[in-house]
């Protein structure tokens, strides 16, 4: 839990972009309103969230999940912002589901790609192999001509 009553409070600059975002152009908001609203806005979060937690207790679960924030909703008589959270919540899914299609993705290219080198190494090395495995019978003709000259000098 926070240490300090100003722990709970949203940051400034949330609130002030929030505010400018709800109110046409030219309108000021004074410091002490938008501080004013700051507060109410933490006590509106604070409410939610231990609504959403009766919620989640009564099931006998300790995560919050979307589902319990829509009852609390309905539960503090905010019912008309519920169509709004649910497509946001939608909206909210779909990116979520697309970002991880898209590192699913990246990630299967990763493994195609090293794959891709691992093939070309083992290729490498096999050709490696089969240029000693040539050189071998070579050597060791070499070594036996050697050894057959050197008989052949020994019986001169």
């Amino acid at each position: 839990m926070a240490e300090r009553p100003e722990d709970l409070n949203l940051p400034n600059a949330v609130i002030t972009r929030i505010i400018k975002e709800a109110l046409p152009d030219g309108v000021n908001v004074s410091k002490e309103a938008r501080r004013a609203i700051s507060q109410a806005a933490s006590v509106f979060v604070l409410y939610a969230t231990s609504c959403s937690n009766n919620f989640a207790m009564k099931a006998k679960r300790k995560t919050l999940n979307a589902g319990d924030v829509l009852a609390a909703m309905e539960e503090m008589e905010f019912e008309r912002f519920l169509e709004p959270l649910r497509e946001a919540l939608e909206v909210y899914k779909k990116g979520q589901k697309g970002k991880k299609e898209v590192s699913e993705q990246k990630r299967k290219d990763k493994e195609k790609k090293a794959d891709s080198e691992n093939d070309k190494s083992r290729e490498e090395e096999e050709e490696d192999e089969e240029e000693r495995m040539e050189e071998e019978p070579e050597a060791e003709n070499e070594a036996e001509e050697d050894e057959e000259e050197e008989e052949e000098e020994v019986e001169n």
